[in-house]
């Protein structure tokens, strides 16, 4: 607040009246009268609503985050992301059974696949269980023997998609299989040679 001495003390005040997010701010003329006149314009607080907005998409990231794996480093976090895939793929497996023949792209002599609607759905519930033992491990990363059944699932996956593609001619190493082979090979690596980082 601002004014002038003289004998009519004239200040300009700034009242920001909060209604339906606009605010009204006046300039008033205060005399020794105690009298108040004045005239106001409405603004629109454009700029309390983008702060308010982004305070609210911060406070909801730091919520979902809470629920996110807490244990060091960035295996927790990827075992969980994993998971999250081997979910979705379980659930396309029993939702469309060329989901496998994609993933089994090996052909028999008669140019058909090998999956069929059952093998797809076998496929989806190992999916599941391994799904389930490496979230499990992400939320408990230094407990050793849900660390070791993790690993073992990318063993076992890794064991499986090579005897497929190597052994019996179900797979082709081009395409779809291409991914879960990285994956098992690289998740096996890494967990094996961090697993004294992890356990201690």
């Amino acid at each position: 607040m601002s004014c002038e001495l003289n004998p009519v003390v004239s200040c300009r005040v700034e009242v920001v009246l909060q209604k339906q997010n606009t605010s009204f701010v006046g300039v008033y003329s205060h005399r020794q009268d105690k009298s108040l006149t004045g005239t106001g314009t409405q603004q629109t607080q454009t700029d309390t609503d983008t702060n308010s907005s982004t305070r609210l998409r911060t406070t909801t990231m730091e919520q979902l985050v809470e629920y996110l794996p807490q244990g060091p480093g960035i295996l927790p976090k990827w075992l969980f992301f994993v998971s999250v895939v081997s979910a979705a793929s379980t659930l396309s497996a029993y939702a469309n059974p060329s989901y496998v023949a994609e993933l089994y792209n090996g052909r028999t002599s008669q140019g058909e696949s090998y999956t069929n609607a059952f093998s797809g759905r076998v496929f989806g519930t190992w999916n599941l269980v391994s799904c389930v033992v490496r979230m499990y491990a992400a939320y408990n990363i230094a407990e050793p023997v849900v660390y070791d059944l993790a690993m073992w699932t990318f063993g076992i996956a890794l064991l499986h998609f090579t005897g497929e593609w190597l052994i019996f001619g179900t797979a082709q190493l081009k395409g779809r299989f291409v991914s879960p082979m990285i994956v098992a090979s690289s998740c096996l690596l890494w967990m094996f040679t961090q697993r004294g980082g992890y356990l201690g």
